[in-house]
């Protein structure tokens, strides 16, 4: 047929027939200077709140983008099976062609064809109604769980308050409502719930209350290289006894500090490596190594024998006075390798956990000693993945109570 024929049984203009023939002819150029397009910015209704977890759309949607994700077939591809169905050309060749799996393009064609036309007629599958039809059924976008389940969201939001991460949310959910799926979601699910809010980033409200505080990834870099600035020799940590690194022996500890603003205050870290128990270390009048020295030893008094086996800290200024803390609590400091922070890996991780409580470049010293023991006591009892989603004081707990020549049950390193 001709391009008017065809037009008029479809029920266009002939010009839009032949645009879609021929393809629409580029408009660059012919707009008049000074006269160009202002597309309005998108913002926020004025004085509406922004709430960390998005309330219930209603009919409000968002328009959804034009891409196609890869996974699906595009309009381009089913014109192309269209034009080889044409061809007579087999479905393995059509997929080859493709570069889908010939499983993909039969499914397309069973799926999709015009069930008002033969099998063996040339229009049997038309591009432009198979896609139409493959967007309708995909019936996006969805609503979110989080957002028609008020039940759930207050319960997310109410952890999120107190600081727990998106994972340990939903392995508690399993572990409370295992009989009600609707109370289940993935850490997955409520990340989304948190970046949907935003379209170029997350607002300044919302990543706050994650845990890194931050709304891209930070690029990481080595420090400079550290030299050897203590009396007493090093013990390395290629000499600790072997019990420690396979965590099934408790009593051995990591330790370290995180700095203040202007590197003027510090607090300092322990960590129990199989229980993951935590002990903060309060120095107000600085981090000096004496002062180090006397805080650790403070620290440590209370725990018994068979929790005090070893130290790892790295090669910091502030452990100068190492061979007198070892000599006075009978706990033996070994050192890691200069850029090592892996093995130190679990209070490296503790020591992220805290910034959410003790923010970078503020000053530390300003905290009391009460302070620090609320955010130890609420940081040991949170459930943690690595000890089968118990909390690290129950391990603890658990461990003051049994007989210290019995190993701990083997944790995930």
């Amino acid at each position: 047929m001709s391009i008017r024929e065809a037009s008029r049984i479809v029920g266009i203009n002939r010009r839009t027939g032949q645009e879609w023939v021929n393809g629409r002819a580029s408009r660059a150029g012919t707009r008049k200077p000074g006269r160009q397009r202002v597309r309005p910015a998108v913002k926020p209704l004025k004085g509406a709140p922004r709430t960390f977890l998005p309330h219930p759309r209603g009919d409000e949607r968002i328009p959804r983008s034009t891409a196609v994700d890869g996974r699906y077939l595009s309009e381009d591809e089913r014109i192309r099976i269209a034009d080889l169905r044409r061809e007579k050309k087999s479905v393995r060749s059509i997929a080859a062609e493709l570069g889908r799996s010939p499983s993909t393009i039969s499914r397309e064609i069973r799926r999709n064809c015009n069930p008002n036309v033969r099998t063996s007629h040339p229009s049997y599958y038309r591009p432009f109604a198979a896609h139409k039809r493959a967007e309708t059924r995909r019936a996006r976008p969805k609503a979110r769980r989080v957002e028609t389940c008020p039940e759930l969201r207050e319960f997310i939001q109410a952890r999120l308050d107190e600081k727990w991460s998106p994972e340990q949310i939903a392995n508690i959910l399993r572990r409370t409502f295992p009989d009600r799926p609707e109370m289940q979601v993935t850490h997955e699910t409520i990340y989304r719930a948190l970046y949907a809010q935003a379209r170029t980033g997350l607002w300044r409200e919302v990543s706050r209350r994650l845990r890194t505080g931050r709304c891209m990834r930070k690029r990481r870099r080595h420090p400079d290289q550290r030299q050897p600035r203590f009396t007493h020799p090093m013990v390395m940590i290629s000499q600790r006894p072997f019990e420690p690194t396979d965590r099934s022996i408790p009593g051995h500890w990591e330790g370290d500090l995180i700095i203040g603003a202007k590197n003027g205050s510090a607090i300092g870290t322990l960590v129990e490596r199989s229980t993951r128990y935590t002990l903060l270390v309060h120095l107000p009048n600085g981090h000096r190594p004496d002062l180090v020295q006397k805080a650790l030893l403070e620290a440590v008094k209370g725990l018994p024998p068979h929790l005090k086996h070893s130290l790892t800290w790295d090669q910091g200024a502030e452990m100068a006075h190492h061979y007198a803390f070892s000599e006075a609590s009978g706990v033996p400091v070994y050192f890691c390798e200069p850029h090592s922070p892996w093995q130190r890996g679990s209070n490296e991780n503790t020591n992220g956990l805290l910034r959410q409580y003790f923010p970078k470049s503020t000053d530390l010293s300003k905290y009391s000693r009460k302070y620090l023991d609320a955010v130890e006591a609420e940081l040991n009892s949170r459930p943690r993945k690595t000890l089968g989603w118990n909390s690290p004081a129950e391990r603890f707990f658990d461990l003051l109570e049994k007989d210290p020549n019995t190993p701990c049950v083997a944790t995930i390193c």
